[in-house]
């Protein structure tokens, strides 16, 4: 089982991946493989709104995006980080999850994921907030922790004196191996997932 931890900071070596890598350790230690993906080596553009992922199955902005997409089908679990801007998630990252989820969601569906949120004094839960709603909308299942996944500094090395960040990370780490080997489990023993075809309704229809 692999899960495929996202940077969504500039800083490769920051605050963010240094709470992601917390979990990954966590995620190691119960055997599962893992793998941090920086999306700061390119530049991410917004969403167009154009609709021709729906008959490409794929974006037709050639940014890493649709890379990830095929990435990420190969994975069973997700996180996604973020530093905290104005009280929200960093621009780079949601202008990635709303392509990634709008253009190849299907990759990542039924599948765990988590969001974590580095900061350095306030912003963390509206943050947390805005990166849950892509997975509560995909079908995915989202892993808490003993606290919000939040971690607070300035600069990695102030993230890393955050010891109660630190735990929530491990917790977090241990929460979704557990959630891993349980649908598994679950595989094994023959459960099946029932599911419906969506239905689209517009408020004026």
């Amino acid at each position: 089982m692999k899960v495929l931890l996202v940077n969504g900071s500039h800083h490769e070596h920051g605050c963010t991946y240094t709470a992601l890598q917390e979990t990954a350790n966590a995620l190691n230690a119960n055997g599962i493989e893992t793998e941090i993906y920086w999306i700061g080596k390119n530049q991410t553009s917004g969403c167009k709104g154009c609709w021709a992922c729906k008959k490409l199955k794929k974006c037709v902005i050639d940014d890493g995006v649709n890379e990830f997409v095929q990435k990420a089908a190969e994975f069973d679990g997700f996180v996604f980080g973020s530093p905290v801007y104005y009280a929200s998630a960093a621009g780079a990252l949601v202008s990635f999850m709303d392509r990634v989820f709008y253009s190849g969601g299907r990759a990542l569906a039924y599948k765990p994921a988590a969001a974590v949120v580095s900061c350095r004094r306030a912003g963390a839960s509206t943050t947390f907030d805005v990166i849950n709603k892509y997975f509560t909308i995909n079908n995915m299942l989202v892993v808490g922790s003993n606290y919000w996944n939040e971690i607070h500094g300035n600069a990695a090395e102030e993230a890393a004196q955050d010891i109660e960040g630190l735990q929530t990370m491990r917790v977090l780490g241990n929460n979704m191996a557990w959630v891993l080997k349980c649908i598994e489990a679950g595989k094994e023993k023959g459960v099946e997932l029932k599911t419906e075809k969506k239905i689209f309704t517009n408020f004026i229809r």
